[in-house]
């Protein structure tokens, strides 16, 4: 029986490639034996939703750049795109095939020239995620995964930690852009809880793409954030439970990927303890259909 999505995965990996071509220039010295790390990239940075959500010249390049390849393949396909969500597109997953992709996915990270940095492609079919791809430009990390094939980096295949103690878990999250003072209580709120519990500790990449990777690889045990976008975890959803990993919303019950919540794990009794420590709140959603012109 033909793959009818293999090929659009195919293309996905070339794309990722190139963004990060895209990515890595803006970044790096010109020394190919021996790339390091400019000591300030040379960018414009604008706002978006508020004084610490940027958004740069490459991250509109590179968006761009797959939206384009994208259309010319795959004309009859659908695209959401963060930068152009930002520019007032609408965001609204049907069922018709639909490439939703984060062109800098870690934006904050690439400004400072802090090395965690990802192109991120999901690829959803029925409102369901059927492959994502994220590509750790700066590390060189290809993650790819196909529902029901299992995910790999650069190749090799990926497996969730077996950790069932949550006392001897890393836990993954972010503090996101909004700074409104009753978010960031709330935020700060939940740090509190998880760390008192006790874990082993808390990290976050500055990428929500890749901290869902890292769920994925066995290294973290958790991942949780309030505030996300469909752009930053369609992906690595797929990346996580293809792993062997579990999804489920802060509040418990199933992901919901346009509601901006969601707690990746190694195993339901990592995500249930740790949901119960999570003080959630409810962002608008990513499907609120615009206001009227």
């Amino acid at each position: 029986m033909a793959d009818v999505w293999q090929n659009a995965m195919d293309h996905a990996v070339t794309l990722a490639r190139k963004a990060g071509e895209e990515v890595r220039s803006a970044l790096l010295s010109d020394n190919k034996d021996q790339p390091t790390m400019k000591t300030r990239p040379d960018m414009a940075v604008k706002t978006k939703s508020s004084c610490v959500d940027l958004v740069t010249q490459t991250d509109q390049k590179v968006e761009q750049l797959i939206f384009q390849s994208v259309k010319e393949k795959f004309p009859t396909h659908r695209l959401i795109g963060e930068e152009s969500v930002a520019a007032g597109d609408w965001s609204a997953l049907t069922d018709e095939p639909t490439w939703i992709i984060d062109p800098i996915d870690g934006t904050t990270n690439f400004v400072h020239g802090y090395p965690f940095v990802a192109i991120s492609i999901g690829f959803c079919v029925n409102k369901k995620v059927e492959f994502g791809v994220v590509y750790s430009c700066l590390e060189d990390k290809m993650f790819t995964a196909r529902r029901g094939r299992g995910s790999f980096c650069n190749g090799e295949p990926l497996q969730v930690s077996q950790q069932t103690d949550i006392h001897q878990a890393i836990v993954a999250t972010e503090f996101g852009s909004n700074r409104d003072c009753d978010v960031v209580d709330k935020i700060f709120c939940s740090l509190k809880n998880v760390l008192k519990l006790p874990v082993h500790g808390i990290r976050g990449a500055g990428s929500a793409a890749i901290n869902m990777c890292m769920v994925a690889s066995g290294c973290v045990e958790a991942y949780y954030e309030i505030g996300i976008h469909v752009w930053d975890m369609a992906a690595g959803s797929l990346i996580v439970t293809e792993a062997g990993g579990v999804l489920m919303d802060v509040g418990g019950g199933e992901v919901d990927l346009m509601s901006r919540r969601i707690i990746a794990a190694n195993n339901k009794d990592i995500a249930n303890r740790l949901k119960n420590e999570i003080a959630t709140f409810y962002p608008p959603r990513d499907d609120k259909p615009p206001p009227p012109q």
